[in-house]
């Protein structure tokens, strides 16, 4: 089972440590991008609530139950990137995301793998007035948009 979806980004100096690589938190912060963006991409968004009626609005979150990154070659500042998410796993509750970030990539001779990562997101909702949230089926609304991106 993959999805694939990219973007492109620029590791900018907010993004760097005072060796002017990238720091490695900022990785974690570039899949949250891209995941929001992919999300974007099929008329969602990973929040819902306070959405206007009747726009896939379920209120739903997708908390971070699972992340790790693992890297290979620095990014430094100014340096193109794209973060490839692929959907490895879709279970009932669950999305598993793994996430490649190439270095290089104007030069396909030159592109490389710079890190790979992960996500595992749990749908969930807020039930009652405490502000608990509860593990649910992921909507049938975006559980298909999801199904319909692996199937391609």
């Amino acid at each position: 089972m993959s999805a694939h979806f990219s973007i492109n980004k620029r590791v900018e100096f907010a993004d760097t440590d005072a060796a002017g690589i990238m720091h490695f938190a900022n990785f974690f912060r570039f899949m949250e991008v891209c995941e929001h963006a992919f999300f974007r991409s099929l008329g969602l968004s990973v929040h819902s609530m306070g959405r206007e009626p009747g726009r896939d609005s379920m209120e739903v979150g997708w908390p971070r139950v699972h992340a790790s990154c693992d890297f290979k070659q620095a990014l430094r500042f100014e340096d193109p990137v794209e973060i490839e998410l692929n959907i490895k796993e879709l279970g009932s509750k669950t999305v598993l995301y793994e996430f490649c970030f190439w270095k290089n990539v104007e030069d396909q001779e030159k592109r490389s793998l710079a890190a790979t990562g992960k996500f595992t997101v749990v749908c969930v909702s807020w039930h009652g007035g405490d502000g608990k949230i509860k593990a649910v089926e992921i909507p049938s609304q975006i559980r298909e948009k999801l199904e319909q991106v692996i199937s391609v």
